[in-house]
C-alpha cells in the first residue's frame, strides 16, 4: 500500500509552526503506515519548525530513537528535560553523549543522576568504573551488598570486571570473571564468547581463548582457524573505550528485558543508545537488530545488521539474525536462501536446521520442511530424539500428504511424550479428521484436554471428535466452551456450525458460520458461504 499523496511534500529547512504541524501531521500518517523513515524525516522538520512542543518533542525522540538519529534523538530529550518530562532511559542518553564526547566530569554528574533517578541505578557502579578509567585512575567495579538492587548489578558485573582486567592485560585476573558472566546466562550468548576469545588471543591467551569456543560450531569456525594461526579479532581484541564498555551494558540490559512485550520498546531505546556510545559493536547491532524484527520493524533490522561486518568472526551471527530479519519484512526468499545456506554449513547446529523448516512450513513447502526436521533429527542418538521436533516433522509430513509416515512419527512422539498435550491432539485429531481409528483417537483426545483443559483448540478437537462419533449432543456444548476460548477461530466456529445445524439449532449455525466467515479464505470461505445461504448438505460438511 502507498502512502498518501500527503506525504509526497516535505517541509522545507525553514518551517513556520503552521509547516511544523503538518510536518507532524504527516509524520504521524506514516507511522500508521510503517514509513518509519518518511516519519523520522518529518518529525525533524516539524521540531526545527516548533522547538517547544512537547507533542512533537516526545515523537521526535522515540523515532530518533528508533531511526538512529542520535542528533534529533538528542535535541528532543534537551526539550523533554527541560520540561521535567524526559524519560528515565533519556539520562542514560546524555551520559552516552559525554561518554563519547569524553567530557568525564559532565559524565559522573549524569552517572550520579542515574543512580538518584533510581531506574538505572544498579547500573551505576559499572558505569562509574568506567569513567575512572577515562580518568586515568582506574577504579574495579563494585556492589553495595546492602543495595536492594545489588541481584541486578550482579548480573553485569563480571562481564565488566573481565573486560576491564583485558583492558589491562591482565588475562589471569580476567578468567573467573569471564567464567562467572558465561555461567549467568541461561542460552548461548555468542558473541559475548568471541568477544572475550579476541581479547584473550590478543594477549597472546590463545589456549584461553580457544577454551571459550566449542569445537565444531559453526559459529566459532572462524574465530578457532584465526586463532589456531597465531591471528586475533582485530578490532573486537581491542581494550574498550569507558564509551563503549557502556554501550555494551546497555546493549546486555536491552536482550535481557527483551523478552516481555511491555518493555520491548524500552529495549529498543536502550540498544539503540547503546549503538550511539559503541558504533561500531557487533554486539549492539545483533541485540538491535533482533530488537527491531520481534517489534515488526524488519527492513530496519537489515539495516542494523548490514553494519556488522560479514567476513569478520561475526558473520554467521550477522547472518543467522539476517534470517529472521528477512522473514519479518516478508522477504521469504531471502530468508530460506540465507537459511538453507546456513544450515549446509560445516558445523551447522540442530537451530539452523529447525529455522530453515519453519521457514519452508510458513511458505507451505511442507515436503522440504519435513526433510529440513529428519536432517535435525539425525543430530541426535536415536533414543534422545527431542518430542517437540518429531511433532514438527509429523506435522509437515501430514500436511504434505504424506500421512502412513507422519502417523509413525506422531506415534513415536506419542510414546516419547505420553502426556504432552500438544503430541496427543495432533495425533487423534489427525486421525478424527481422516475417520481412521476414532475411539482410540478420542481417548487421546480425551486425555489431551484434562492435561489442559483451558486450551481452545483441544477443546475443540475433543468436541469434533464426539461430532464425527456420533455423539452430538455431548459435542455442543464443548465446541461451544471451545468457541468461548477462542472466538475468531475459523475451524472452531464452523465446528460449532456444523454441530449445532445437526441438532436442530439452525439461526445459531447459520451465525456460527458467518462468525468463521469473517477471517476464512480459499475454500473455507466458499464452503462457509455455501452453507450459510443453503443450509447443511453433506458436501458442505466440514473435514
Amino acid at each position: 500500500m502507498s502512502l498518501p499523496m500527503l506525504l509526497a511534500f516535505p517541509a522545507g529547512a525553514s518551517v513556520d509552526r503552521s509547516s511544523a504541524l503538518h510536518a507532524y501531521a504527516r509524520g504521524r500518517l506514516a507511522d500508521s503506515y510503517g514509513e518509519a523513515n518518511v516519519a523520522v524525516s518529518n518529525y525533524r522538520d516539524a521540531l526545527a519548525g516548533d522547538a517547544s512542543s512537547l507533542a512533537v518533542a516526545r515523537r521526535s525522540y522515540l523515532h530518533g530513537l528508533i531511526s538512529g538519529d542520535m542528533a534529533l534523538a538528542l535535541q528532543s530529550a534537551r526539550l523533554l528535560d527541560s520540561r521535567g518530562v524526559l524519560p528515565r532511559d533519556g539520562t542514560l542518553l546524555f551520559l552516552g553523549d559525554a561518554l563519547v564526547r569524553r567530557d568525564w566530569k559532565t559524565a559522573r554528574q549524569v552517572a550520579d543522576r542515574v543512580a538518584a533517578e533510581g531506574n538505572f541505578g544498579f547500573l551505576a557502579p559499572i558505569i562509574r568504573s568506567w569513567i575512572s578509567i577515562g580518568e586515568g585512575r582506574a577504579v574495579p567495579p563494585e556492589i553495595d551488598p546492602a543495595d536492594r538492587y545489588a541481584s541486578l548489578g550482579r548480573r553485569y558485573i563480571d562481564e565488566h570486571i573481565a573486560l576491564q582486567a583485558l583492558a589491562r592485560g591482565d588475562a589471569a585476573a580476567a578468567g573467573p570473571a569471564i567464567n562467572r558472566a558465561l555461567a549467568l546466562r541461561t542460552v548461548e550468548l555468542g558473541e559475548m564468547r568471541l568477544t572475550f576469545a579476541a581479547q584473550l588471543a590478543s594477549r597472546k591467551a590463545r589456549a584461553e581463548a580457544l577454551a571459550l569456543l566449542p569445537e565444531g560450531k559453526a559459529d566459532y569456525v572462524l574465530a578457532r582457524q584465526d586463532i589456531a594461526h597465531g591471528r586475533s579479532g582485530g578490532e573486537i581484541g581491542r581494550a574498550l573505550s569507558p564509551a563503549q564498555g557502556f554501550g555494551r551494558l546497555l546493549a546486555r540490559l536491552a536482550s535481557d528485558i527483551s523478552s516481555d512485550e511491555s518493555t520491548r520498546m524500552l529495549a529498543i531505546r536502550l540498544a539503540r543508545i547503546g549503538s550511539f556510545a559503541n558504533p561500531a559493536g557487533a554486539d549492539g547491532r545483533l541485540v538491535l537488530g533482533q530488537l527491531l524484527t520481534d517489534a515488526g520493524h524488519g527492513q530496519q533490522a537489515v539495516s542494523e545488521l548490514n553494519k556488522v561486518v560479514e567476513s569478520g568472526w561475526f558473520g554467521t551471527l550477522r547472518q543467522t539474525a539476517l534470517v529472521n530479519a528477512w522473514a519479518a519484512s516478508d522477504d521469504s526468499s531471502a530468508a530460506i536462501s540465507l537459511a538453507r545456506g546456513l544450515a549446509q554449513a560445516p558445523g551447522a547446529d540442530v537451530e539452523r536446521l529447525v529455522r530453515l523448516g519453519q521457514l519452508l512450513a510458513r511458505e507451505k513447502d511442507f515436503g522440504g520442511a519435513a526433510d529440513a526436521f529428519h536432517s535435525a533429527e539425525t543430530r541426535y542418538a536415536a533414543d534422545n530424539v527431542p518430542w517437540a521436533l518429531l511433532l514438527m516433522r509429523g506435522s509437515a509430513l501430514e500436511q504434505a500428504g504424506r500421512w502412513e509416515e507422519a502417523r509413525a512419527v506422531l506415534e513415536r512422539a506419542a510414546k516419547i511424550a505420553p502426556n504432552e498435550p500438544a503430541v496427543l491432539n495432533y495425533l487423534g485429531y489427525a486421525q478424527v479428521e481422516r475417520r481412521q481409528n476414532v475411539p482410540a483417537a478420542l481417548e487421546l483426545l480425551k486425555k489431551a484436554s484434562a492435561l489442559k483443559p483451558d486450551d481452545a483448540s483441544i477443546t475443540d478437537s475433543l468436541g469434533w471428535a464426539h461430532f464425527v462419533t456420533g455423539n452430538v449432543e455431548a459435542a455442543v456444548p464443548v465446541l461451544e466452551r471451545a468457541a468461548e476460548g477462542a472466538p475468531a477461530d475459523v475451524t472452531i466456529n464452523e465446528h460449532l456450525g456444523d454441530a449445532l445445524w445437526a441438532i436442530g439449532r439452525r439461526f445459531e449455525a447459520r451465525y456460527a458460520w458467518r462468525a468463521a466467515a469473517v477471517f476464512a479464505e480459499g475454500d473455507v470461505a466458499a464452503r462457509l458461504d455455501a452453507k450459510t445461504k443453503l443450509g447443511m448438505r453433506p458436501e458442505y460438511a466440514a473435514p
